[in-house]
């Protein structure tokens, strides 16, 4: 008899090449200044995108994970298989090495006190179609997860045709699938698509979404997104979201179809959505541990505090894991959310997006001894703070 899988990771995958930056520059101007040399410190080369960064990080927790991505031949690619067979023996089987495509590798750079910013080569991704996804070793997989799609140009084409089939296959297939996006570049072709129309056909085939509060904004409320960053300014546009917003957003999604919705809201923390019973009930092989516990659920969890940030790349991803490895444990809605903010405070505090994660049991630990949140700045009127729980009680939430 073959194997189990926990959960398959497949989508986006790249080379991050992160230099340390200089802590004397006071903005961005500074450092990219034209005709200047900038002196920056050794770069870690380490791997990228959601295959790389949330399957690892799977793997660290003590879930059985298969990988699935592209990547070339030339020498970024042999690179990126080496530096996954360091960090996941075996894991690297799964990964489509193909002779003449460009590995995609991503430049990030991360000055202290200011977002970190990315040069972006998509290379090999922008091939990835559901072709590419093995439907034999999903078969044998209790959760499949999807990253990425605005920065793979295939799956977005023509209205999302093969993001719809890789889904619907996936769920045809049993597994329990989950999906995670990535901010589209405005000026760009993934910025032009109607992401509220692939959404619309994909997400009835999506048990688990995971994207951001900015990404999902974006998708879903262009002119709410640019009212955000103009209001914002110089600011971080973070700031300036809501009770109000999260809710709509969520809903929208799981009127749409998805059964969870967990919406990533940077240094603030998590907020999360649930349906109905019935809805969770047709997950698939990887069900909720406690059904009740999960059914018509509005939560927001603060983040945990960390006083020496490095970076926050791949901090999102790292949460994902984090909230997938505790679902696949059978943890509570609460648990998980716990489990995702203690992953994405491990993240932040290394350089790059996989090292910082800690084993399944010293996470639990980490979770157990109650660290310290942040302050949540954002306006959630009729939500309550749990003392108990640690965490935000929605208006919509069936356990309220």
């Amino acid at each position: 008899m073959s194997e189990q899988i926990d959960c398959v990771v497949a989508g986006h995958i790249c080379l991050d090449v992160t230099p340390r930056m200089p802590s004397a520059a006071r903005s961005v101007a500074e450092i990219f200044r034209p005709g200047t040399l900038v002196q920056v410190g050794p770069a870690t080369i380490s791997t990228g995108g959601a295959v790389s960064n949330t399957g690892l990080p799977l793997r660290r927790l003590g879930i059985k994970i298969k990988l699935m991505g592209k990547c070339g031949d030339d020498i970024f690619g042999r690179a990126l298989i080496q530096a996954i067979q360091t960090e996941a023996p075996g894991a690297e089987a799964g990964m489509r090495v193909v002779a003449g495509e460009d590995t995609s590798y991503t430049v990030v750079v991360t000055p202290p006190g200011i977002d970190r910013m990315f040069l972006h080569c998509p290379g090999a991704n922008d091939t990835f179609a559901a072709a590419d996804v093995d439907l034999k070793t999903v078969g044998r997989a209790r959760l499949f997860h999807f990253g990425y799609p605005p920065l793979m140009a295939r799956t977005y084409a023509e209205g999302g045709a093969e993001l719809v089939s890789i889904f619907a296959d996936v769920k045809a297939a049993g597994a329990t699938t989950s999906l995670d996006m990535a901010y589209p570049d405005p000026a760009g072709p993934a910025g032009k698509v109607d992401w509220a129309a692939i959404l619309t056909r994909t997400l009835p085939h999506v048990d688990i979404f995971t994207p951001s509060v900015e990404e999902l904004t974006f998708m879903l409320r262009r002119p709410t997104f640019e009212e955000l960053l103009a209001s914002a300014g110089q600011g971080d546009p973070l700031s300036l979201i809501d009770g109000t917003l999260l809710t709509d957003l969520a809903e929208r999604c799981i009127e749409t179809g998805a059964a969870i919705v967990l919406l990533k809201c940077g240094y603030l923390g998590l907020y999360i959505r649930t349906a109905g019973r019935g809805r969770l009930e047709k997950l698939g092989r990887a069900q909720c541990g406690d059904l009740d516990n999960w059914t018509d659920r509005e939560l927001f969890e603060p983040s945990y505090k960390v006083d020496n940030i490095v970076s926050a790349t791949g901090a999102g991803d790292c949460a994902i894991a984090g909230f997938l490895a505790s679902f696949l444990r059978g943890c509570t809605v609460e648990m998980a959310l716990r489990y995702a903010c203690a992953t994405a405070a491990q993240n932040i505090q290394v350089a790059d997006a996989v090292s910082g994660v800690k084993s399944w049991q010293q996470t639990t630990r980490q979770v157990a001894g109650r660290p310290p949140k942040v302050d949540v700045d954002i306006m959630l009127a009729r939500w309550r703070w749990d003392d108990n729980q640690n965490h935000y009680v929605g208006p919509r939430d069936g356990a309220a």
